[in-house]
C-alpha cells in the first residue's frame, strides 16, 4: 500500500502542513524531496538525545542507534520499534525502500542494506525532516 493510500494518525490537508513546516521541511516530508548531501547539522550530531518527526514530534531514532555512513546525511542503524514504515519507491529508474514516519507518513529517506551491525540497515535520513532532542 502506498504512503498516498494509507490513513495515518495525524492527517492534515497540504495548506496547513504549509503553514506548520518550512518551504524545506514541506518540499521533503509532504513531496518527497531530498536535501542536498552535507547541508544538514544534524549528519555532525552526536550528542546524547532522540530524533523525532519535525513534522508531527514522533520520536523515530535514538542517538546510540546513529553513526557516520560518509553520505552526508544523518545515518541510524535502526528505528525506534513502531516509529517508521516502508515503501518501495521506483523513482529515478531504480527501487529503493522509502522510510515514513509511521505517525503523520512524512517521507524521512531510505533505507538500504549496507548498514554496520547488528542490523545491517543504513537507515539515510534527510535532517530536514527530523528534530534533534538532546537528553
Amino acid at each position: 500500500m502506498s504512503v498516498e493510500n494509507k490513513e495515518f494518525e495525524i492527517a492534515k490537508p497540504e495548506t496547513e502542513w504549509q503553514k506548520t513546516l518550512t518551504p524545506e521541511q514541506f518540499k521533503v516530508l509532504r513531496k518527497h524531496g531530498t536535501e542536498r548531501a552535507h547541508t544538514s547539522e544534524l549528519d555532525k550530531q552526536y550528542g546524547d538525545g532522540t530524533y523525532a518527526c519535525a513534522g508531527c514530534g514522533l520520536p523515530l531514532f535514538t542517538s546510540d542507534t546513529k553513526f557516520n555512513s560518509g553520505t552526508g546525511w544523518p545515518s541510524f542503524f535502526a528505528p525506534i520499534d513502531g516509529a517508521v514504515g516502508t515503501t518501495v519507491d521506483k523513482s529515478l529508474f531504480m527501487s529503493r525502500t522509502e522510510v515514513h514516519c509511521a505517525r503523520c507518513g512524512g517521507h524521512l529517506g531510505h533505507v538500504f542494506n549496507d548498514g554496520p551491525k547488528p542490523t545491517g540497515d543504513r537507515y539515510c535520513m534527510n535532517g530536514v525532516s527530523l528534530q534533534f532532542i538532546p537528553n
